[in-house]
């Protein structure tokens, strides 16, 4: 049987919203389609991704752990080298021959860190996609944008050339590029930076995936287009049904789209709950020091932003313990031992001996104060 697609996406239109997203709008955008309460998409366990450079071993994941639930949206946060687009990267087996991966990644119950390239590439762009950081070095500066949407179509289904050119304009339509039967005839460098991401996010809506990845997709554009494309994302969620993974370094994102959060420190999963559970009681210093960094309007004037000291640890020779241990001032020599990644409260996992908080108190090595 043919894995190629027919199926035509919605013609509804619906109104893109514009605005400037806040850390106050926790959750607000809860899909449509609520996750069924059956198994979840994905599942992530102890996912380990090594490289080896100059004879160093660089543990760019070292045991991450997540779900994902049918429809729903999981914001994975953390600053650059954090392992976000590593781990990403992993799920769609776009990692070099030479990484070492390991662990479990089943997508709606199979596993696909055992699967060959060729499997690979029969659910890479029709059941997951991924909308990746910087559209001008993903499109082809040679090629109009229609003849590249165009491409993506023809591989994920049986229509002909004539057939794929409609389907491409109603992607077009679809994430709400402005003439889209003009934008279809030109070329990337005619387009503005949003116009571009809303090409790319078209091309990885050809396959019609279950899940995509949105690694880093509005970084580069200014604060509008910013929102105009979060939102897009979510309309596109709610009519489509999909799953999303959204990778950034803002948690005001996450705290404006996202149902869960997963913060990432070295490597490894730091803390992680439900958005409003996570911004209505932050545990991990590191998480704290972050939301620390966000602009909030009822700042006094001038005053300065929480600084964190230091530097993100290399990751081929990281710090005795816990690894946010030297920049945290929160940080005892019980710190020296790597705290546990455990429930410490209902739904909310973190790993810390002493969270923000708990004051001085101890934890024991399965999380509980003492």
């Amino acid at each position: 049987m043919s894995s190629k697609r027919t199926a035509a996406f919605p013609a509804e239109d619906a109104t893109v919203s514009e605005g400037v997203i806040v850390p106050e709008t926790a959750g607000r955008h809860r899909p449509a389609t609520a996750a069924s309460p059956g198994e979840p998409l994905l599942v992530v366990e102890d996912l380990r991704v090594q490289f080896t450079r100059g004879g160093r071993k660089i543990n760019a994941v070292n045991g991450l752990s997540y779900e994902l639930a049918p429809g729903s949206m999981l914001a994975i946060i953390g600053e650059s080298g954090s392992g976000k687009s590593v781990s990403s990267r992993a799920l769609m087996g776009l990692l070099p021959p030479t990484a070492k991966i390991s662990g479990s990644v089943r997508f709606d119950g199979r596993d696909l860190l055992g699967l060959s390239e060729r499997e690979m590439q029969s659910l890479r762009g029709g059941d997951i996609a991924m909308v990746f950081q910087d559209p001008a070095r993903s499109l082809n500066p040679t090629m109009k944008i229609g003849a590249q949407i165009t491409e993506a179509v023809r591989l994920h289904s049986d229509l002909d050339k004539k057939g794929a050119q409609a389907r491409a304009v109603e992607l077009l339509k679809l994430v709400r590029l402005p003439a889209a039967e003009r934008r279809f005839h030109e070329y990337p460098h005619q387009l503005s930076g949003g116009m571009r991401q809303r090409v790319m996010i078209a091309i990885a809506l050809a396959g019609e995936p279950r899940l995509l990845i949105a690694d880093e997709a509005t970084t580069a554009l200014d604060v509008t287009t910013q929102a105009q494309i979060m939102e897009l994302l979510v309309e596109l969620q709610q009519r489509l049904g999909m799953a999303v993974i959204m990778i950034s370094h803002d948690l005001g994102l996450a705290a404006s789209y996202a149902q869960d959060v997963v913060v990432m420190y070295a490597g490894r999963a730091v803390e992680y709950a439900p958005t409003k559970v996570l911004f209505a009681n932050v545990r991990m210093p590191y998480t704290h020091a972050l939301l620390g960094a966000i602009p909030a309007l009822d700042r006094e004037p001038h005053s300065l932003f929480e600084v964190t000291p230091g530097q993100p640890p290399d990751l081929s020779a990281l710090p005795k313990g816990c690894p946010f241990r030297p920049r945290c001032s929160n940080a005892t020599d019980q710190c020296l031992e790597m705290p546990p990644f455990t429930e410490h409260d209902p739904e909310h996992w973190f790993a810390c001996w002493h969270p923000v908080g708990s004051g001085t108190g101890k934890h024991t090595a399965n999380g509980e104060q003492r």
